[in-house]
């Protein structure tokens, strides 16, 4: 991992630059993750091996793992079946252009749950569904005059 200044940085180090609220998703292949979340929502990689991935989006640091990262981990056993891991999640992802992420998921051959819509929540959002089966939902706030 690097820093700001592009030294090389432990994961310890990493993990102590940490805060908020963070998630870390299993998923079973790292490159088809990254892609994803680069090609289609912005995010910026800030570290990556074959098993891993440090990520960011907006500020905000988010982690890919494949199983076998949790040998030894309790989660482990949980892991191993081949049933999409997404199941019951959404992954809200704020300051994201829904229109453009959706006509890049649609363009990169994703499936779309829900194109964009203005919601009456104050967003304007859509859902793509990831390889691994989780629901991405990029969205921006509606100004405050508009109506959905």
């Amino acid at each position: 991992m690097a820093s700001s200044d592009d030294t090389p940085m432990s994961g310890a180090d990493y993990g102590r630059t940490l805060k908020g609220v963070g998630f870390n998703i299993i998923v079973n292949d790292v490159s088809k993750a990254v892609h994803f979340v680069t090609e289609v929502l912005g995010a910026t990689v800030f570290f990556r091996t074959d098993v891993f991935a440090a990520m960011r989006l907006h500020g905000s640091d988010f982690m890919f793992h494949v199983p076998a990262s949790y040998r030894g981990n309790e989660l482990h056993s949980t892991l191993v079946s081949d049933a999409p891991r997404g199941v019951g999640i959404e992954l809200r992802c704020y300051h994201v252009d829904p229109d453009e992420a959706e006509a890049k998921a649609r363009a990169h051959g994703y499936t779309v749950l829900a194109g964009s819509l203005d919601k009456p929540h104050g967003l304007r959002e859509c859902m793509l569904l990831d390889d691994d089966g989780y629901v991405w939902i990029p969205s921006r706030h509606l100004p405050k005059e508009t109506k959905a």
